[in-house]
């Protein structure tokens, strides 16, 4: 087959090992500079740490250039110039696009780009719709509220780049979207994997629609929370909606930076053309080389110039995995992708617990909805973790015995005792965009 049939850019998609790294080395000092000569944050934080471009010559040079969190970030906004602060490395009126991050974790992050970002952003999402089989005979539909929210707003700009004809749903109720999705016979849609299994409930019980019989849908991408990557979950998006499910992992400060392929190998590529990912050991702050070891994602975007990503501290929980993947990329993959973040993975009773194996659980037994609620608090001297589930009306009468499997499985999987509380269907909160379902109210303490 021809490689421009399989990959959107066979060249770097395949790149040997030894030239893509020398490309990485390259493109990390360019970067640098550029941070150094045109950002006030960068330059003040550098100066601090006694570092600068001529220092970086080598890959054991990079760790020693200081990460950037998110709080740091937040710490400048609002300054000169407003409202991106002192990060920002081109003239205010070169900006032409304003995002902000989703606020999960605390105050949102301005997010300023220029003309060539943002062709940047769509360059990056167009690796992964390809790589997960999208052409230009497919007709995707696009079922998120266009906001400041970058959700799949580049998703939409790659999908016109590769070909594709585009319906925008933005204003449209869930109904209203199955409905026209029904309508135009769409071939694909992009949300996260809550609402791929909430607009899957709502066509099954308000509308008498099963997607996967009554609609066209063959391929769905998935960002904004693991569940495409777990596979109890990926399971069930897979049946409701009769499509294949592909997993993506992108943040607004950083860009789309990984995707799954079709060859669906347990991981998801880092798109090592455009991107620098080092994992750290979260305790010694090593960089961490060899698979199937868990650390800390700290990742450059090679490529973004007017508020630049470099060494960035994502918090997000990833390991490299063994083996390449049989599709001939030679981008590495992540291992199961993003495992949890490291300010959510927490101990609990003294046993480490992420998010994450929950869901996996919850989402492996049929008879619970897909909406669940984890909250974590102390009583007294004591932790306690209360699961909140939805039984499905047609598992009522096998409660107990439901309850019973549960409960075996939370053990085994977490080794952890749960308080489990049996609520309504549909009484829940439901999400369009990240589901906020792990709560640990012992933070709050502090």
């Amino acid at each position: 087959m021809n490689p421009s049939e399989i990959y959107w850019n066979p060249y770097l998609e395949t790149l040997p090992r030894e030239r893509l790294r020398d490309l990485q080395l390259r493109k990390f000092r360019r970067i640098f500079k550029w941070a150094y000569d045109h950002s006030r944050f960068h330059r003040r934080l550098y100066e601090e740490a006694g570092i600068t471009p001529d220092d970086i010559r080598t890959f054991d040079d990079i760790r020693h250039v200081p990460k950037v969190e998110k709080s740091m970030m937040r710490d400048i906004q609002l300054k000169d110039p407003f409202p991106y602060g002192e990060a920002l490395c081109v003239p205010l009126e070169e900006v032409t696009e304003f995002r902000q991050t989703s606020g999960t974790t605390g105050q949102p992050v301005y997010q300023p780009d220029t003309w060539q970002d943002w062709e940047w952003w769509s360059e990056a999402w167009s690796y992964i719709l390809y790589a997960q089989g999208y052409r230009n005979t497919d007709r995707v539909f696009i079922p998120f509220g266009y906001n400041i929210f970058v959700a799949f707003w580049a998703g939409h700009y790659a999908c016109e780049k590769i070909g594709c004809e585009v319906v925008p749903g933005g204003v449209l109720n869930t109904e209203a979207r199955v409905l026209k999705m029904r309508e135009l016979r769409a071939t694909a849609f992009m949300a996260t994997p809550t609402y791929v299994l909430g607009m899957a409930d709502t066509a099954r019980r308000k509308l008498g629609i099963d997607p996967a019989k009554a609609l066209t849908i063959r391929r769905i991408t998935c960002a904004g929370e693991p569940g495409a990557s777990i596979p109890t979950t990926k399971r069930r998006m897979e049946e409701a909606w009769g499509a294949k499910v592909y997993d993506h992992i992108g943040a607004t400060e950083i860009g789309a930076w990984s995707y799954e392929c079709l060859e669906q190998p347990g991981g998801l590529h880092v798109n090592e053309a455009l991107f620098l990912v080092e994992i750290e050991d979260v305790e010694t702050g090593e960089i961490i080389t060899e698979p199937e070891r868990p650390g800390k994602m700290v990742i450059t975007a090679f490529d973004r110039i007017a508020q630049p990503c470099v060494r960035f501290d994502s918090k997000d929980i990833i390991q490299w995995a063994k083996d390449p993947c049989g599709c001939g990329r030679t981008f590495r993959l992540i291992k199961d992708g993003v495992i949890g973040r490291a300010d959510d993975i927490t101990k609990v009773k003294g046993v480490l617990l992420a998010p994450t194996a929950i869901e996996e659980v919850v989402r492996g037994i049929p008879e619970l909805g897909n909406d669940y609620e984890v909250i974590v608090d102390k009583k007294g001297d004591m932790d306690e973790i209360t699961l909140k589930i939805e039984l499905l009306e047609k598992a009522l009468g096998r409660k107990e015995d439901v309850l019973a499997r549960l409960k075996d499985q939370l053990r085994l999987k977490t080794n952890l005792g749960y308080k489990i509380e049996v609520h309504p269907y549909g009484s829940l909160p439901r999400y369009e965009v990240k589901a906020r379902r792990f709560k640990d109210l012992r933070r709050k303490e502090h």
